[in-house]
């Protein structure tokens, strides 16, 4: 089973960006899709954004600011966030997509004045 490690949180001003990365032990070409998730503090973990083959999928609240993508040569899935919210704070993991996996550890973004 091809595992998924997310890395590129951090600490990021409103407004600002942050490139998140996800970084695949094996061909992501063996994989349907890979979406990126989060969890705020109290919250249900939520999809944010999903990619396949063909097709790409946001939440209603990052259409427009958050951008997926894939690169299969290198086995990495991005996530491209722009326009960030204090709201956008939270744990962000990438698993596989539309039915998810074990969970990793996740990174952290926070975005605060």
């Amino acid at each position: 089973q091809v595992q998924l490690v997310e890395s590129g949180g951090g600490l990021v001003q409103p407004g600002g960006s942050l490139r998140l990365s996800c970084a695949a032990s094996g061909s992501i070409d063996s994989i349907y899709g890979v979406g990126w998730y989060r969890q705020a503090p109290g919250k249900q973990r939520e999809l944010v954004a999903g990619i396949t083959r063909d097709r790409t999928n946001y939440a209603d609240s990052v259409k427009g600011r958050f951008i997926i993508s894939r690169d299969n040569a290198k086995n990495m899935v991005y996530l491209q966030m722009n326009s960030l919210k204090p709201e956008d704070t939270a744990v962000y993991y990438c698993n596989i997509y539309p039915i998810v996996a074990s969970w990793g550890q996740g990174t952290q973004v926070t975005v605060s004045s």
